[in-house]
């Protein structure tokens, strides 16, 4: 640990996960409200998650973003085997639905020494530490106001998500965005490469993302390997 300055983190399945509850209020928000087709609730949450697989695969491959809205409309466009009309959705109203079905569901922070392991970065010398994240359902908005309501906000020197600037991991742009992020954060100082490492779950986004664009990596909770492998 003590040979790194930036600590570079995703979010979903690193630093938190999604409510118990939230997936099985939200498919049933869809299911009640887009159903014309009678879909059962099985199949809806199948939809959800087929439709979040492919979309993931979709940002990963072209390093591009696909907007949560439209994820949304595949979503009832599937549910509706591809005979549903959209000009009568109210997509902002849409998402300001399924805004505040987070916010009543809030994520929850993955693991019990996540908080505190957190914490020991930042109070221990020189270090920053950001996120990185690419989004999907969840707008980097609502993820911002998700970190205060979980008090950990400000433990990272700044937050960049897919939808707000357009690019996923792991497209190298991104990650070159992160580290240019990093030296305007730390008064321009020069710092080295080697001193950054991403943390992460997923081995292609941020393990394959972080090495290709040369700084080091950290596969974590996908792998048995906790956030305390930090400090090992």
């Amino acid at each position: 640990m003590n040979s790194y300055k930036h600590f570079s983190f995703d979010l979903w399945l690193t630093l938190i996960k999604s409510h118990p509850s939230f997936k099985q209020e939200r498919n049933r928000f869809f299911y009640d409200n887009f159903n014309q087709k009678n879909k059962s609730l099985e199949e809806v949450t199948r939809i959800f998650r087929q439709v979040d697989l492919m979309c993931n695969a979709i940002n990963e491959k072209t390093g591009n973003n696909l907007e949560a809205e439209e994820m949304y409309l595949m979503v009832i466009s599937e549910m509706n085997d591809h005979e549903k009309s959209f000009h009568d959705i109210d997509l902002s109203a849409l998402y300001d639905e399924m805004e505040q079905l987070v916010f009543k569901y809030l994520p929850v922070i993955y693991c019990d020494n996540t908080s505190s392991a957190l914490s020991r970065l930042k109070q221990s010398g020189n270090n920053t530490l950001s996120l990185l994240s690419n989004t999907a359902f969840i707008k980097g908005r609502t993820l911002r106001e998700v970190l205060k309501r979980l008090e950990i906000h400000h433990l990272f020197d700044f937050q960049l998500y897919s939808d707000e600037v357009g690019m996923s991991k792991p497209n190298q742009e991104l990650f070159q965005l992160m580290i240019r992020t990093v030296t305007s954060h730390r008064n321009e100082e020069s710092i080295q490469l080697n001193e950054i490492i991403h943390i992460g779950d997923n081995i292609k986004a941020d393990i394959e993302g972080g090495s290709i664009a040369g700084i080091s990596t950290l596969l974590i909770n996908s792998n048995n390997k906790s956030i305390l492998s930090l400090f090992n």
